[in-house]
């Protein structure tokens, strides 16, 4: 007859210590870092801009970490926003990670790419420019003027100096631009984009230089209407049918699910259905950092640590951190069920498993 025994007697660990170990982090693939705090855009869907402090993650801010970097096995880093090109020396910053072996993303507004092709191309493996609409549409949600034109010029500045240079487009969708997702595709390829993907505006989080949220009327002014969100049903129709969405090569990344889930998360805040959180796995397998050097396990979730304070590996598997994992049902978390951004990637030895 078998004996089904406690933990702690298999292992000689209290059940708390082998939870814990379970979640663990042994090898974090992903780091989202924000190198600089401001942005160069006033688009309506976010306050980052807002922000009058600016703050900078510096090279020796990075070279301090590089040791716990490479104890995490971080194999790409993702710059992010802000806008990382007003950093005063982002080259030396992907200098020094790209000098680690690491896979360099990074993501812009580009209205400053045609200035700093050359610095773009020599350092990083791939770009991911902001594209909210056509021409107008674009200019009008970025409230810049000619904000499209700069980046289309920065796109082809970009292929001047590396034809093959992977560039793609993010489309974040809202009020603005619901009625123009095949019309945002043909502008991307017009370009020379190599890809499109979408996502939902998000609009109730307290990301984004929003410390308490919106207001419920600034919701409304992006978010969806029922007829809106009709119209936006009948684009991501035609959008999957011209574009051949799911199918390989296809020049919109989503598949037909992916994009009709954008539809479901407009329908759930008008309470048109559930909200349903997306399969996701971010806290375990990356992090992002602030231009504060603040650390959270993703864009959405309150921040477990300062890298100015601690090694990024003594945050990740440090008390807040694991603590935050232990708890987190993703399925049932109310910050995780609205989430319009998600990642998931299989994991490689996610903890150390009492062994």
């Amino acid at each position: 007859m078998s004996v089904l025994l406690p933990v702690s007697s298999l292992t000689g660990r209290s059940a708390n210590e082998h939870v814990a170990l379970e979640h663990r982090i042994q090898k974090l693939p992903i780091l989202v870092l924000s190198p600089h705090s401001h942005c160069n855009c006033r688009c309506v869907m976010c306050d980052i801009w807002k922000i009058r402090e600016v703050r900078e993650i510096t090279a020796d801010d990075l070279r301090t970490q590089l040791a716990s970097f490479g104890e995490l096995g971080i194999e790409w880093v993702v710059f992010s926003g802000g806008e990382a090109l007003l950093h005063t020396h982002l080259s030396l910053l992907a200098k020094l990670l790209r000098e680690e072996g690491m896979r360099l993303t990074l993501l812009t507004t580009g209205l400053l790419l045609e200035r700093q092709a050359e610095m773009v191309a020599t350092y990083f493996d791939d770009v991911i420019v902001s594209l909210d609409g056509p021409p107008a549409v674009h200019d009008r949600v970025r409230r810049v003027q000619r904000a499209f034109t700069q980046l289309a010029h920065g796109v082809r500045a970009l292929r001047e100096r590396k034809p093959a240079f992977p560039s793609t487009a993010r489309c974040t969708i809202q009020k603005l631009n619901h009625h123009s997702l095949v019309a945002t595709a043909r502008a991307a390829q017009e370009i020379g984009l190599d890809s499109i993907s979408f996502l939902a505006v998000d609009a109730v989080s307290e990301a984004f230089n929003r410390p308490r949220g919106w207001e419920q009327d600034r919701q409304r002014a992006i978010l969806l209407s029922e007829k809106e969100v009709e119209v936006l049903a009948a684009e991501v129709e035609q959008l999957i049918v011209e574009y051949h969405a799911g199918r390989a090569n296809s020049f919109v990344a989503e598949t037909p699910k992916k994009l009709r889930r954008i539809v479901h998360q407009f329908r759930a805040a008008l309470c048109q259905g559930e909200a349903v959180s997306p399969r996701c796995n971010a806290p375990w397998v990356s992090a992002v950092i602030e231009a504060t050097g603040e650390v959270r396990p993703c864009f959405f979730h309150s921040p477990v640590g300062n890298i100015h304070e601690a090694p990024l590996a003594e945050i990740i598997n440090g008390p807040r951190a694991l603590a935050f994992r232990q708890s987190l049902d993703i399925a049932t978390n109310p910050i995780c069920r609205r989430c319009v951004c998600s990642l998931y990637r299989p994991q490689e030895n996610r903890s150390a498993r009492a062994s």
